[in-house]
């Protein structure tokens, strides 16, 4: 097809071919027009029309092209390795390379012919609600496992004599039958080709931080522990995502945040249990073991936070099974040498209930894994942390039930905006306001009344 376009200087000439597009100019007087001399353009049936694809025709005129094939198998390829995470990514671009009619509209359902606008904005809204709804749902089920966690190493340690390092160990050799997800979806154990290096420095900080988490249990209450490696993982993934990756928070959710973040510093503060049980710091001793064991819990919170991020970087590659197995085969490594480097005795559950306590502790782990982790792959590292905030009143309820102890007035206090601001920011992510719902419609309606498409 040819077409000539007359303007102020020069003369083009276009030529469209399915594989190349020629243009030729050529000097040309300033265009003015003569009585009875009109422009004419190409129509339906005179010589030329069809040499060049139709806007019917453009999506498989796009997938006839070599670039759109190989964005194409480079999108596939991973599929065969990976393919629960990219499965989700390809899918929804099936529609794009069958050109302007219906098909199979990928996660969000078939697209119908002739349904309107508003009824394909009700679908699509109600699918991104719906995966919202499960990811805050398994969120808050981690947060609860995570308060279990918590609860049953302490009962662990203190009526059966099981160290934390040790919980530790069996928790990870345990969790090492999690390769057969990945072996039974057919992707490499390790992480696929060039990625393999990362995801060890993600499984490697994560194993390190629960390392110095259980270590610091030695030295430190578990409630303290826990609340300073939480508050420290939540501002540290905040600052990471933003240095690293470039993911900033919204206004909403950094007020939400700072909200939880002074919660769990009430519940740090000291108690008069403490001040009397002896804990002054004009005793070196107990200074120094105190400081050593607050130091490990932030410590801890700054490898959390690293692991969460590298996470974030690598979710379009690496499944949540190949994580779980990346960190329970480093964790398998590193908790022995944590043990001998921190001389921790060498304990062996000598009972029944010893070992239902141990497996329920991994059973426990995992499940907050599997939450925590495949919430990372739609929400922010800090938002992912925040949510887990919960595992701390969690906890502190259920040491009420099997645990003769009393929270103080800070921790109550502490544990309350802890929850008033988790169920806040699950408020506001799902419960959208009816302003920004038109605003998408508006801008999706102008899109589709566009002369271009």
């Amino acid at each position: 097809m040819e077409s000539t376009h007359l303007l102020s200087g020069s003369k083009k000439r276009v030529k469209i071919h399915p594989h190349t597009v020629t243009a030729k100019y050529a000097t040309h007087t300033a265009y003015s027009p003569q009585p009875g001399i009109h422009t004419h353009f190409p129509q339906p049936g005179d010589e030329g029309y069809d040499d060049a694809p139709s806007f019917e025709d453009f999506g498989s005129f796009l997938e006839e092209t070599s670039d759109r094939k190989q964005l194409t198998e480079g999108r596939r390829w991973p599929r065969t390795l990976f393919g629960s995470r990219d499965k989700g990514k390809d899918t929804p671009l099936k529609p794009q390379a069958t050109g302007a009619g219906g098909g199979d509209g990928g996660d969000g359902g078939p697209k119908i012919p002739g349904r309107g606008v508003g009824e394909q904005l009700a679908s699509f809204g109600e699918a991104s609600v719906s995966a919202s709804r499960l990811t805050w749902v398994g969120l808050l089920g981690a947060a609860l496992a995570h308060g279990c966690l918590i609860v049953l190493t302490r009962l662990a340690s203190e009526r059966f004599g099981l160290g934390p390092l040790f919980l530790l160990l069996v928790r990870s050799v345990v969790q090492l039958v999690s390769v057969a997800v990945p072996l039974q979806r057919g992707e490499n154990p390790f992480g696929p080709e060039g990625y393999r290096l990362r995801l060890l420095c993600y499984g490697v900080a994560y194993s390190v931080s629960l390392c110095c988490s259980y270590s610091s249990l030695t030295f430190v209450s578990s409630g303290d522990a826990t609340a300073t490696w939480r508050l420290a993982t939540t501002a540290l993934s905040a600052i990471l995502a933003f240095l690293l990756l470039e993911e900033r928070l919204g206004l909403a959710d950094g007020i939400t945040i700072t909200a939880g973040l002074c919660g769990l510093g009430l519940v740090l503060l000291p108690t008069a249990d403490e001040n009397e049980a002896g804990f002054s710091p004009s005793d070196p001793a107990v200074f120094w073991r105190s400081a050593f064991g607050w130091s490990l819990s932030a410590l801890a919170g700054l490898w959390m936070a690293l692991a969460l991020v590298g996470y974030r970087s690598l979710k379009e590659r690496v499944g949540v099974g190949t994580a779980l197995f990346t960190v329970s085969w480093t964790g398998s490594l590193l908790a022995p040498a944590s043990l001998v480097l921190l001389q921790e005795g060498w304990s062996w559950p000598s009972s029944a209930p010893a070992w239902g306590l141990v497996l329920g502790l991994a059973a426990c782990s995992v499940s907050a894994f599997l939450g925590m982790t495949h919430a990372l792959t739609r929400l922010h590292p800090a938002l992912v942390s925040t949510s887990q905030s919960v595992e701390i009143p969690v906890a502190m309820l259920l040491q009420l039930l099997v645990l003769p102890s009393a929270p103080s007035a800070p921790e109550v206090v502490g544990n309350v905006m802890v929850v008033l601001s988790v169920g806040w920011l699950v408020a506001m992510k799902l419960l959208p306001s009816r302003g920004g719902g038109r605003k998408q419609r508006e801008e999706y309606e102008e899109i589709l009344d566009s002369p271009i498409k």
